[in-house]
């Protein structure tokens, strides 16, 4: 919601680099997500998709360490330098973004997680524990949006109303209601998709089946969820819209 100070949207307030609120700073944190690189109005197109994704770059740096984890495991089966090996080349695609003076910031917190997990494996001894803070992650997400759910406040319709500065629009109407609560159930069924396949090979002790799964279940399956996402939210959420559910009035729409 807007600040009762500011009847402005946040989307503004942020372009004019206002003092923050709680909400303008909510609001930048969506623009940086993957919602936050795709235009609700916009038609869809392979290079928004991609350009949500982090470009080419970005799936680089998101695919290339459990790959190598992967390969490094099957033929040495050394835990060290199997969870060693995707730090390094995490620390590698940094020190590329810092020669080329690009943003480093989600290279940094990937590294954090890549190096966490590393310490779990290695200190217990065990390949699998390398994946316990993905685990982690995707429990924290699951539990966040089932939450929003419980309290009537879907949060994909809430970050929807701060990126495109319309506030609560999304309770304008049943149809929007009911879009905002699709959206985000999708997103707690998204983590908890991959916790149910991802967890019993856990618990099975079988590291190079967790790797593929969880390749499979990364990037492929979070492109799948930001594009189905997309197209829920720009058929009834995008500003451009109408905002109630009634009939047409017979002026043209952009969605």
């Amino acid at each position: 919601m807007t600040d009762e100070r500011d009847p402005r949207p946040p989307a503004e307030r942020i372009a004019r680099d206002e003092p923050d609120t709680f909400s303008t700073a909510f609001a930048q944190a969506a623009r940086r997500s993957a919602l936050g690189h795709l235009t609700p109005g916009e038609a869809p197109s392979g290079r928004a998709l991609l350009g949500a994704m982090g470009g080419v770059r970005g799936l680089v740096e998101s695919i290339v360490p459990g790959v190598v984890f992967l390969v490094v495991f099957t033929f040495t089966r050394n835990v060290p330098l199997s969870v060693g090996a995707p730090g390094v080349v995490s620390l590698l695609f940094i020190a590329a973004r810092l020669v080329q003076r690009q943003p480093v910031t989600l290279a940094v917190a990937g590294l954090f997680g890549v190096l966490l997990s590393a310490i779990l494996a290695i200190v217990t001894g065990r390949a699998a524990n390398n994946f316990l803070f993905g685990f982690g992650i995707d429990t924290v997400l699951s539990l966040v949006m089932l939450v929003s759910l419980a309290v009537r406040r879907p949060l994909i319709g809430v970050l929807v109303g701060l990126l495109t500065g319309d506030g609560d629009g999304w309770r304008a109407g049943p149809a929007k209601r009911r879009v905002a609560v699709i959206a985000t159930v999708l997103w707690a069924a998204f983590p908890l998709a991959r916790l149910a396949v991802q967890v019993p090979l856990y618990l099975a002790d079988l590291p190079a089946a967790l790797g593929v799964a969880k390749l499979i279940m990364g990037v492929p399956l979070y492109a799948g969820v930001v594009w189905v996402t997309w197209l829920l939210v720009r058929s009834v959420l995008a500003p451009s819209a109408t905002t109630s559910d009634g009939p047409d009035d017979g002026a043209p729409r952009t969605v």
